[in-house]
């Protein structure tokens, strides 16, 4: 890998970031309300898509926001330039990451495709966004941020609207927590304008159309599991190499399984929740290929998982494939609303670096000279993967992640020296069970927990 041009400077970078946050920033106040002297608001965006399809519609909406009569629409085209705006940052540090690592990408996926929803739900959606950008999160309270719960509760039965239902279902439940919003010193500025414009572009007829999917035949490598942890819920994506039966080029694919949890359920536990749901998993954790007949994918490179689908293949080991398929396997293209840089997650196989930890106890690994900031925040507890086993790894199969204006990596396994014996360490290997003793008194704890809560349940269905 060309570590290097992943320090370089991209250009306008700096530039689109700053049109962003000058946009969030109003949006803390109010995008009715006078901005103060120094700021600008929404019109660094209109300047930054000037040019462009939106230019017209954007410059109206800030002139109109700018003045206190900006209406839905407004609100809406806003919404589509910082969206837009992201979404080419997105594209430029992936073109740049791409070019680092040598892979091409796919071919552009096609318009997603789906009958219309109720338009008066998404007219509904979009009044309650719409309130939220006028009072701004300075204007919460309990009032505004109640006027969601009517609005998600006819959208959920609905398949086509469950999308935006769930997004403001959550964000609605993120602004709950802090009103009132005049007492709060800080605001996640850019997660709440992030669930904000994508909310926005959401309640546009056809935008959250089912992705165009096909059918995967051939053989699935396994890289790693990438695990995502809350209070509440659980997330486990598996990133692998997919080599089609026909004989074309392999390409980057993922294959996700979310679960909900009880707060007590945590660690290697999670995988009680998750494996039921994904044989791929058990797969992934020992070492083990699928072979796929007829399996749903989109054009995103997302397998939509199904048992029936798949059975088990021959042993693969995850950094022969890291070794020997992934350079060659050409990255899928990402959906147009999806484009944003907290999305980017690319496979990467790292080896020949040294590792160092400085004072702050801040992991970095040093390849061809360059240095990548290794995010150990997060290696989850469900595994034995551990920061201490990272520094002393000579090997990595990782995902280049991109924050805080710099790449990072975040490391899925490991390659280290066990007296004098090259072992390897998976973030994901007890995904289909575990003899180590950690792992086994986590998922016994685990155990325990869920059959105290099936018991308190059984009674209070009982009474």
């Amino acid at each position: 890998m060309r570590a290097g041009l992943l320090a370089e400077p991209v250009e306008g970078l700096d530039e689109a970031l700053a049109a962003v946050d000058a946009f969030d920033r109003a949006l803390v106040a109010g995008l009715l309300r006078p901005q103060p002297a120094e700021d600008t608001g929404p019109t660094p965006l209109a300047d930054a898509v000037a040019g462009t399809p939106l230019a017209a519609r954007v410059a109206e909406a800030a002139a109109k926001a700018a003045a206190g009569a900006a209406d839905e629409d407004h609100f809406v085209a806003l919404a589509a330039a910082r969206t837009a705006l992201l979404g080419s940052v997105h594209d430029a540090l992936l073109n740049r990451v791409e070019e680092a690592t040598g892979r091409s990408r796919g071919a552009e996926p096609a318009p997603p495709a789906g009958g219309q929803p109720a338009a008066n739900l998404l007219t509904a959606a979009r009044a309650w966004l719409s309130d939220l950008a006028r009072g701004g999160w300075q204007g919460l309270d309990h009032e505004v941020v109640s006027g969601a719960a009517e609005v998600v509760s006819v959208m959920l039965p609905d398949p086509s609207l469950r999308r935006l239902a769930t997004l403001l279902d959550g964000f609605a439940a993120e602004l709950a927590a802090s009103c009132p919003g005049a007492s709060m010193e800080r605001f996640p500025v850019r997660r709440w304008a992030d669930l904000w414009s994508r909310g926005m572009l959401l309640t546009v007829p056809g935008a959250a159309g089912t992705p165009v999917t096909g059918t995967a035949d051939g053989r699935l490598l396994p890289l790693g599991i990438d695990v995502q942890e809350h209070a509440t819920a659980a997330q486990a994506q598996v990133h692998a190499v997919f080599e089609p039966a026909d004989g074309s080029a392999p390409r980057l694919v993922r294959a996700s399984v979310s679960v909900p949890k009880p707060d007590t359920v945590v660690g290697a536990g999670i995988w009680q929740l998750l494996r039921p749901h994904m044989s791929l998993l058990a797969a992934a954790g020992e070492g083990r290929s699928m072979d796929l007949t007829g399996m749903p994918v989109t054009a995103e490179g997302d397998l939509i998982w199904s048992d029936e689908h798949a059975r088990p293949g021959t042993p693969a080991e995850a950094f022969t494939t890291a070794r020997v398929a992934l350079p060659t396997a050409a990255a899928p293209v990402t959906a147009p609303l999806d484009r944003h840089p907290a999305r980017i997650a690319v496979p990467v196989f790292l080896e020949g670096y040294t590792a160092r930890t400085d004072d702050d106890g801040v992991l970095t690994f040093t390849v061809a000279g360059f240095d990548l900031v290794v995010d150990t925040d997060r290696i989850p507890a469900a595994g034995p993967l551990t920061p201490e086993a990272v520094a002393r790894s000579g090997a990595c199969i990782a995902l280049i992640r991109w924050d805080a204006g710099t790449f990072g990596v975040q490391p899925l396994a490991v390659e280290t020296t066990v007296r004098k014996k090259v072992a390897s360490v998976h973030a994901g290997a007890w995904a289909g069970g575990t003899a180590d003793k950690a792992g086994v008194r986590a998922e016994k704890a685990a155990t325990d927990a869920a059959k105290v809560l099936s018991e308190r349940a059984g009674r209070l269905l009982r009474k």
